[in-house]
């Protein structure tokens, strides 16, 4: 596991998805990519930030990407995001605190014009359900709410050592539940095995 920051850094460059990995429909949102050496961070007002990298968090980046609005569907936006950790304990701490998200915030302000609401979340650790694949799991669902309405919204957090991988996918017109679900799972699955690669490559 990666245990300086440059090393941290280029692992969560190398696996933190770019939009050609979600599918070829998908282009880069605008802002593409998160302010270097930051992390996202829910507020004491329930509002999503990004903040200076907190104490036990070497590296973090996101990278945002969408299928534009056409033939009738609305605009799918997704994201994922990389966090390494200096410590097994940080990582796990920080999946126990997306578990308890939920009850501290009912309602979550993503931007401006953009919300999640009735959340609902569920912890998978390795050997429980059908995980065999990491050491630990969150996945919440729940509701995104904008102007044009509100639609279903996924969110996959999942540990594989002192590494956290995070997918996003805000449901749009025209889209069914088990196309979100199946991006998402996708997305997840594809950046557990770049992580991986990438930490076999260097062992």
């Amino acid at each position: 596991m990666p245990r300086t920051k440059n090393r941290a850094e280029a692992l969560a460059a190398a696996v933190t998805l770019k939009p050609q990995a979600w599918g070829a429909d998908f282009r880069a949102q605008q802002p593409a990519v998160s302010t270097p050496r930051t992390v996202a961070v829910l507020d004491e007002q329930c509002r999503w930030e990004r903040r200076g990298l907190s104490q036990g968090v070497l590296a973090s980046l996101s990278r945002y990407s969408e299928i534009p609005a056409a033939d009738g569907k609305g605009e799918l936006k997704v994201s994922a995001a990389v966090t390494v950790h200096t410590s097994v304990r940080d990582a796990d701490e920080r999946l126990a605190s997306t578990l308890e998200e939920p009850l501290r915030c009912r309602q979550q302000q993503v931007r401006t014009d953009e919300r999640i609401a009735k959340l609902i979340s569920a912890a998978t650790p390795y050997g429980q359900g059908n995980n065999t694949y990491s050491d630990d799991q969150v996945v919440e669902i729940g509701k995104y709410l904008t102007g044009s309405g509100e639609q279903t919204y996924y969110w996959y957090v999942t540990r594989l050592g002192t590494v956290t991988l995070a997918v996003s996918v805000k449901g749009a017109k025209g889209y069914t539940d088990n196309e979100l679900a199946t991006y998402a799972s996708h997305a997840n699955v594809t950046m557990l095995n770049s992580v991986e690669f990438e930490l076999g490559g260097k062992s």
